[in-house]
C-alpha cells in the first residue's frame, strides 16, 4: 500500500512538519517526532481524536502528543491507574468485588461489595500489588471481541455490571482494554504501559479508602489530602439511596427504561430530590432568628438558579417570604473589570463585583432600611444604579443570594457570620457506567452547559466545549477552595438526567467535525452516551431542575 502523509504539531499553534510513514504504523513508534520526553506523553491526538498510543495509523492525518499534564492526560491517568486497581484487586482478592464511588478532591473513593471496611494490611497488599504492576511496565493495549465473547467473559469475570451495559449497545464488536490478561470495556483511550503510573497512593477513608493521584498541571507531585466531609456525607448517602431504589449504574436505569417503569422512577428521583430541599428549609427554618441572607453558590449548570428558586418555595410554606438579590447586578463593569492572562476581562473573580457597595446595601437592609437595587445591563456592559427594585428586610423576609462567590466571606466581610447561611450546589452524580468506571460530575455539567447554551444563547456545541477549560479553571480558583466553608450542600443531580439529555446533546455533538479541536471532547462526549436509553424529555416534570437545561420550566429566569 502506499504510504501515509503524517504530520506532527506539539499544540495548536505549531505549524509542525511532516514524513512519510508505512500504512499501519505505530503511532507510538512515532512519538519521537515531537522532540519531547516519551514519559510524560499519555496519548495521541489523530486528526483531532484523542487515541491510545498504540493506534495503527490507516489514513493521511495530523498527530498531536497528549500529555499526561494537561486536562486530557490527567483524566486518562487516572482511569488507567483505576483499571490497574481493577486489575490488583482481582488478582488479590477474587472472592471480591471493587466498587468506585465518588471523586474527593483528587481521588476516587472506593470500596468492597461486601460492605466491609478493608483493613490497613489489605490496603497496603493493595498498594504494593499497584506497585509491582507499575514497576513490570506491562503493555495497556485495546482490542475487539465479538459481542457475544465479550459478554460471555464479563460475565465469566463477575463484571455483571459490565455486561448490563452492552444490552444497550448493539455493535457486533466490542472494544475492550487489556492488560496481564484481565479486560475492561474502553470507554477512552488509556496510556500505554503501566510504567507512567508511579505517582499514586491509597489512603483509608471512612468505610473503604481513596486512590490518590496528581491533579490537573501538577506532573507526577500528589498534594496533600484535603477533606471534604460535607460533600462525602451527600455522595455517600446518594450512594445508599441508589443501591436501596436499584439504579446504582447504568445498566440498572436503561432497565427501567427499556422495562417502561422508568417515569415511576423519576417521580422517586424528583421527590426524594426534592425531600432534600425541604429539609435544608427546615434547617433554615430552624435558625430564622439569626440568619437573614441565605448564600447559594456552586460549579457551572449545577442548578444553583432553580434550586434557589425551589428553596424559596419551601421558606414560603413555612411563612418566611424569600427576596432574591442577584450578584451579577453588582459587577463593575467592563472597563473596571481585571484582566486575565489572555487581556480578557475576567468576570469570575472576586474583583469583578463591587463588594464595598454590596456590603455598603447589605448592612442598610439589616438596619432596617430600605434600599434600591442596582441593575447591571449585558448589553453595555456598565451597571445601572436603579432599575433593579426597591427591597427592605423585615422580620418575616430573607434575602437569598446567588452567585459564583457566594461561599467566600471575602464577599461579605461586613456580614456577621452567624447571619449567613451558605449552601453549596453541585450536580454530585451517584451513578456509574458498571463496578468501577465512574462517570465524572463535569461530564454531567457540561452537558447541561452545552443543551442550555444551545437552547437559550445560541451556541454551538464546539463553542461550549472551547470554553469549558476555562470554566474548570475558575471553579478551582473561586469555588472548590471554599466547599468546606458551607452549612450544608444540595445535591441537584438526578440519575436519569443523562438519559433526558442525550436526546439534545447527540445531534449538538455530531454538528461538530473533525476538522475542529473540539472534535476530540465530542466525540469522546458522543462514545460516552451511547451507553445510555435515551429518554423522552415529555417525561420530566415542569419543576424539575433538568429543565433549566431543556426548557420549558414553570419557573421564570
Amino acid at each position: 500500500m502506499n504510504d501515509l502523509q503524517v504530520r506532527f504539531i506539539k499544540n495548536a499553534e505549531d505549524g509542525g512538519k511532516s514524513a512519510n510513514c508505512p500504512f499501519g504504523t505505530s503511532a507510538e513508534s512515532l512519538i519521537g517526532y515531537f522532540d519531547a520526553e516519551t514519559d510524560k506523553i499519555a496519548a495521541i491526538r489523530v486528526n483531532n481524536e484523542i487515541r491510545p498510543l498504540k493506534t495503527r495509523l490507516v489514513i493521511n492525518c495530523t498527530l498531536e502528543p497528549v500529555f499526561l499534564d494537561s486536562p486530557a492526560g490527567t483524566m486518562i491517568y487516572r482511569r488507567s491507574l483505576s483499571f490497574i486497581l481493577a486489575i490488583a484487586a482481582r488478582e488479590l482478592f477474587p472472592e471480591k468485588s471493587l466498587y468506585v464511588g465518588h471523586s474527593l478532591g483528587n481521588s476516587y473513593y472506593y470500596t468492597f461489595d461486601s460492605g466491609k471496611k478493608p483493613s490497613d494490611g489489605e490496603i497496603e497488599d493493595l498498594k504494593n500489588s499497584i506497585r509491582a504492576l507499575v514497576n513490570e511496565d506491562l503493555p495497556i493495549t485495546f482490542k475487539y471481541l465479538a459481542y457475544e465473547e465479550a459478554l460471555e467473559a464479563f460475565k465469566k469475570n463477575r463484571q455483571i455490571d459490565t455486561a448490563l451495559l452492552l444490552d444497550q449497545r448493539s455493535e457486533s464488536r466490542i472494544k475492550v482494554n487489556e492488560c496481564k490478561g484481565h479486560i475492561d470495556m474502553y470507554v477512552e483511550p488509556l496510556v500505554s504501559g503501566t510504567g507512567l503510573l508511579s505517582s499514586f497512593d491509597l489512603l483509608p477513608y471512612q468505610e473503604g479508602f481513596l486512590l490518590r493521584f496528581p491533579g490537573v498541571g501538577r506532573g507526577k507531585t500528589i498534594d496533600p489530602f484535603v477533606d471534604e466531609p460535607k460533600i462525602f456525607s451527600v455522595y455517600d448517602e446518594y450512594k445508599k439511596w441508589g443501591r436501596i431504589v436499584g439504579v446504582r449504574v447504568v445498566g440498572e436505569l436503561n432497565s427501567h427504561i427499556t422495562n417502561r417503569t422508568v417515569k415511576d422512577y423519576i417521580r422517586i428521583a424528583e421527590t426524594y430530590q426534592a425531600r432534600k430541599l425541604s429539609e435544608i428549609a427546615e434547617q433554615i427554618y430552624d435558625k430564622r432568628e439569626s440568619i437573614r441572607v441565605v448564600l447559594i453558590a456552586g460549579p457551572s449548570s449545577s442548578g444553583k438558579t432553580t434550586s434557589a428558586k425551589r428553596l424559596a418555595i419551601e421558606l414560603m410554606v413555612m411563612g418566611i417570604k424569600p427576596i432574591a438579590m442577584s450578584l451579577d447586578d453588582y459587577y463593575i463593569g467592563v472597563d473596571k473589570t481585571p484582566r486575565d492572562e489572555k487581556g480578557e476581562p475576567d468576570f469570575e473573580c472576586l474583583e469583578a463585583l463591587d463588594v464595598p457597595f454590596l456590603n455598603e446595601q447589605l448592612l442598610a437592609l439589616y438596619r432596617g432600611e430600605e434600599i434600591t437595587l442596582p441593575l447591571y445591563d449585558f448589553k453595555t456592559g456598565r451597571r445601572k444604579e436603579t432599575g433593579g427594585g426597591k427591597i427592605r428586610l423585615d422580620r418575616r423576609t430573607m434575602l437569598i443570594v446567588e452567585g459564583i462567590h457566594g461561599l467566600n466571606d471575602a464577599l461579605t466581610p461586613g456580614i456577621e457570620r452567624d447571619t449567613k447561611f451558605k449552601i453549596y450546589v453541585s450536580a454530585l452524580t451517584q451513578l456509574n457506567l458498571d463496578d468501577h468506571n465512574r462517570i465524572p460530575t463535569s461530564d454531567n455539567r457540561l452537558l447541561r452547559r452545552m443543551v442550555r447554551d444551545y437552547q437559550f444563547r445560541g451556541k454551538d456545541a464546539a463553542s461550549t466545549i472551547k470554553m469549558w477549560p476555562g470554566v474548570q479553571a475558575g471553579e478551582r480558583r473561586h469555588i472548590f477552595p471554599f466547599q468546606n466553608s458551607a452549612d450544608t450542600a444540595f445535591n441537584s443531580a438526578l440519575d436519569y438526567e443523562l438519559s433526558v439529555l442525550k436526546y439534545y446533546a447527540e445531534p449538538l455533538l455530531r454538528a461538530v467535525k473533525p476538522r475542529c479541536r473540539e472534535y476530540a471532547e465530542s466525540s469522546r462526549l458522543l462514545s460516552f452516551l451511547g451507553n445510555f436509553a435515551p429518554i423522552p424529555p415529555q417525561h420530566v416534570p415542569g419543576t424539575s431542575i433538568v429543565r433549566e437545561f431543556i426548557g420549558e420550566s414553570e419557573f421564570k429566569y
